[in-house]
Parts: C-alpha cells; sequence; structure tokens
C-alpha cells in the first residue's frame, strides 16, 4: 500500500474544544507515503450543513421517508494541482504536512446538533486524487456553537402565563396560578427565579413542581416529528387548602452542560420550556409552560491539540502527531484565506431566509 496515512486534524482554541462565529482554525493535512507518488490533486474542503430523515409507516406496506437538507458554507481550497504539465504531481517517500488555516463565517449559523433523527454538522474533509485509483477522503467533526443572539424578539423580556383550575373531584372550590419569570434568556449556569402566585380557595392542599424540559422538532416535507426529553424536576413545599393567596419563588439553575437553544436553523430546533405543575390529589393538575432560551457561555483558554482523522473516520480529543524529520510541505499564509472558488458560495454571502423574523422560524405550538 503505498499511501500509509492519510489524515487531517486541527488545533484545539480553549478547554472544551469548541469554535464559534468568526474563530480561525488552524490545522495539518498528513500524507505518508511509502514511496515516491504521483498525486493528481489534493483538496481541503470545509462545510457546514443539516439533514433530517426519519420513516413513517402508514400500514399494509405503505412508508415514506421524509427528509431535507440545508447548507450553510463550503469553502474548497486545492493544495496540489496542475503544478506540472501532466497536471500531477510527485512526493518523495516520507512524510509530509500541508497545513491550512481556515476562518469560520461570521455570520448566524447553526451550532453543531446530533440526533438519530436530525443532525447539524461542521466538518473539515480532504481529498486525495490519483489517476486510474480511487479518491482517498478523510475529514474531522469539530463543535461548533454558534454566539449568542440577544436580537431573539421578547429575549430579555419578562414572562408570565395563568391558570385557573376548578377542583370537583373529592373536593371542591378553585385555585389559581400566576406565573412570572424576569426574562426568557438565560446563559449556561445562570440561576431562573421563578415566582408563583397561587390562590388556594379549594379544599385540597396543592403542591408545586416544576419541570425544564427540552423539546426537539424536525422539518421536512411540510410534516413535523417532536421529541421531549425532562431535564430537572423540583418541588416546593405544599399550599395548605384555603389558604388563600400565597407567593412562592424557586431558583432553579440552568445545567451549565445544557446544549445552547437551535433557533435558527429552518429543519432542526432545539427549544426549552420550564412546565410548572400544581399537584393536586384525584384530580387533573393545572399547568403553565414558559419558554427558555439557553444562551451559550464560552471560556478561551490556552491552545491545544485538538482531532485527527484517518482515511475518513473521526477520532475526537486525539493529540496531534510530532513532526518529523520527513519531507514536510509548506504553503505560503497566502493560499489559506476562505475566498471561495468558482461555484462555491463566499462565507459573506448573505444566509438563506429562515424564517419570519430576525433570521428565525416562528415557534411551533407548544
Amino acid at each position: 500500500m503505498t499511501i500509509k496515512n492519510f489524515s487531517i486534524e486541527y488545533d484545539a482554541i480553549n478547554s472544551k474544544n469548541s469554535f464559534t462565529n468568526g474563530d480561525v482554525i488552524n490545522g495539518r493535512i498528513i500524507v505518508e507515503v511509502s514511496k515516491e507518488t504521483t498525486i493528481q490533486e489534493l483538496v481541503f474542503i470545509a462545510k457546514g450543513k443539516a439533514r433530517v430523515c426519519w420513516h413513517e409507516h402508514y400500514g399494509q406496506g405503505r412508508d415514506h421517508v421524509y427528509w431535507s437538507d440545508e447548507k450553510y458554507y463550503e469553502v474548497k481550497q486545492h493544495i496540489l494541482r496542475e503544478s506540472r504539465q501532466d497536471g500531477t504531481e510527485v512526493i518523495g517517500q516520507g512524510r509530509h504536512v500541508f497545513p491550512f488555516t481556515f476562518t469560520i463565517p461570521d455570520r448566524k449559523l447553526p451550532s453543531s446538533f446530533k440526533h438519530s433523527i436530525g443532525k447539524i454538522v461542521h466538518k473539515l474533509r480532504a481529498e486525495l486524487k490519483q489517476s486510474m485509483r480511487l479518491t482517498k477522503k478523510t475529514k474531522a467533526h469539530f463543535t461548533f456553537v454558534s454566539k449568542a443572539d440577544m436580537d431573539i424578539p421578547g429575549l430579555m423580556d419578562p414572562q408570565y402565563g395563568c391558570k385557573d383550575k376548578h377542583v370537583r373531584a373529592f373536593g371542591s372550590g378553585n385555585v389559581s396560578l400566576d406565573v412570572h419569570t424576569k426574562q426568557m434568556g438565560y446563559r449556561q449556569g445562570d440561576p431562573l427565579e421563578v415566582t408563583l402566585e397561587i390562590t388556594n380557595n379549594s379544599s385540597r392542599a396543592v403542591k408545586p413542581k416544576f419541570i425544564l424540559y427540552e423539546k426537539k422538532s424536525f422539518f421536512a416535507q411540510g410534516r413535523r416529528r417532536v421529541n421531549t426529553h425532562e431535564i430537572l424536576k423540583e418541588k416546593a413545599e405544599a399550599v395548605e387548602a384555603s389558604s388563600g393567596k400565597k407567593t412562592v419563588t424557586k431558583v432553579i439553575t440552568i445545567p451549565r452542560e445544557l446544549p445552547p437553544s437551535i433557533l435558527n436553523c429552518a429543519i432542526i430546533k432545539l427549544e426549552y420550556r420550564l412546565k410548572i405543575q400544581l399537584d393536586i390529589k384525584y384530580a387533573t393538575d393545572p399547568e403553565v409552560k414558559i419558554p427558555i432560551v439557553v444562551l451559550p457561555e464560552f471560556s478561551n483558554v490556552k491552545q491545544r491539540p485538538a482531532a485527527t482523522s484517518s482515511f475518513g473516520f473521526e477520532a475526537f480529543g486525539n493529540p496531534k502527531q510530532p513532526l518529523s524529520t520527513t519531507p514536510q510541505h509548506s504553503m505560503p499564509q497566502a493560499m489559506w484565506n476562505t475566498a471561495p472558488q468558482r461555484g462555491v458560495p463566499s462565507p459573506m454571502d448573505p444566509p438563506p431566509p429562515y424564517g419570519a423574523y430576525a433570521g428565525y422560524p416562528s415557534l411551533p405550538p407548544s
């Protein structure tokens, strides 16, 4: 086998190995050959895209596949091409390192996301072409976390919801619930203060419950698939029967590991809700849902090695290989700008329309 190793790696810029809008990714494409080898073309590609796909069964052997995809950017750079009259390049035996620099477009882009139904991926790829041989490919995904978008309508506005309940089963009277929060947007790790005004004029005690849950929505061909998952549950002390009006305050901490909300993708959305219930025995529990937008929190630290991939196998967190004394290629920095090649959209082109306002689709019903 002539090509012993074909891989791509990049350097992390923080402890979480994540990147955001406008960040610069520095890395290398590594080609190790056992003997002198002729190469037609070596290409570097950076791409961001989303895709959803699911099956639905309608009985009697009728199935339908719903799918959709969306591209955000694709930057292509030719590293080796037509350097000789016959359109080939010869590299000698040993390990060759081709450095690259890629600037992530500084515009609204959805964060990395992975689910069995859909995913949003940001990746670096390299392709090596040889005459009369299959094109060799390698890739490495990088974690992209979009900057906090403070232009989301209502992000810093107080939120409110209310519910009234007439207790009939094994009791009588009325219960009302008013819910207030100071705002809709919170960073990872922030405290979320919830104020409840409970009026209990019934013959039963009621106990407030707080449930933070995520809502994942996938859209394709006019259809929607929804998946919900509870993140945390907390309780407050019960409000006794016929106790009149009482104010209850609860502080819930947004988990630091919670992925930020995704609202700027037309086919995938990640939303959060805080559901407040009044637990009433032998009766249907009244509940109020308050929208929550989770914003990212970044903490850059000293640069360290990040990820390596070989022959299309993705690996994360592997240390980069030390540079050897065997032949290496060093490309001029001028070749590594993000100017688009012919037929490839520029990173500075305006993004595709995502929806009704400020680049965001309208929120679907809860």
